[in-house]
């Protein structure tokens, strides 16, 4: 979903508070334009697991459940991004994540991804990060 431009500035600064929050305005204004704007209900799996990587998501409010195998290994909330193992690996997904709350998100295609690596450096540490954190 596309966002009116009165939204625009509010995901911004919902992105601004996560691990993006040392980017420069035109490093987040690029992020958002690059992603995908949705809203997700309470329930919904956003990732399956052992399905390829095609996505990943920054949290921007709200909580998952990050499972494997059925079981509860970790949650993740607004700041976090998910999925982007699979994607940075080229690996099928290690986990299914589940909304527990309702969530707003923004969704990185594989291709919005790599563009944004190859433009922002700072976005690749900020992806390379994630990963390393889930990775231990």
């Amino acid at each position: 979903m596309r966002l009116h431009k009165s939204e625009v500035k509010r995901v911004e600064e919902l992105a601004r508070a996560s691990r993006f929050k040392d980017f420069s305005d035109a490093d987040i204004s690029a992020i958002v334009e690059a992603a995908t704007y949705h809203t997700v209900p309470d329930g919904w799996a956003i990732i399956a697991e052992s399905t390829p990587a095609d996505k990943a998501y920054l949290i921007l409010s709200g909580t998952v459940s990050i499972r494997r195998g059925g079981e509860e290994i970790a949650q993740a909330g607004a700041g976090d991004i998910v999925g982007e193992m699979a994607l940075v690996d080229h690996k099928l997904r290690s986990a299914t994540v589940i909304a527990l709350t309702p969530l707003e998100v923004l969704n990185f295609t594989s291709e919005n991804v790599e563009e944004l690596q190859a433009k922002i450096p700072t976005f690749r540490d900020a992806i390379t990060a994630s990963t390393e954190e889930r990775h231990g």
